[in-house]
């Protein structure tokens, strides 16, 4: 297992990871590869890195889900970080091949921020 930290600037934002997750997998490295954030207000997923997609992603998960009005809000004020990861998911499973990813055209794994900025913690399995 590898692991490696990304720092976040913004409370809610969605950050390429896929370089750090490839320079993470063994060099021989076949079969899949289990990428795993250990925070419960961050997320993992795979799609698309095109700017305006991910700045529509935002912009979905916080009309999705509201800032307030959430009753974990009263330990932590929080909530809507949590909710927001429950929707998206801890970790994603990818294809690896001779050492890479092996991911469709478009494809990246992508970090969701949550609740930044922090510094977060990513687990490879390969």
């Amino acid at each position: 297992m590898a692991q490696f930290t990304v720092s976040t600037d913004e409370r809610l934002s969605v950050i390429d990871v896929t370089d750090r997750v490839e320079a993470a997998l063994p060099a021989d490295a076949s079969g899949t590869a289990t990428v795993f954030v250990r925070h419960t207000s961050a997320a993992v997923t795979v799609n698309e890195a095109e700017p305006r997609l991910l700045s529509d992603f935002e912009t979905a998960l916080a009309d999705l889900v509201p800032d307030e009005g959430w009753r974990h809000d009263e330990l932590d004020g929080n909530a809507d970080s949590h909710v927001r990861s429950f929707l998206v998911g801890p970790d994603v499973t990818v294809p690896v091949r001779d050492g890479s990813l092996d991911l469709g055209t478009w494809q990246t794994v992508l970090l969701v921020e949550c609740d930044g900025p922090r510094e977060r913690t990513v687990d490879v399995l390969a």
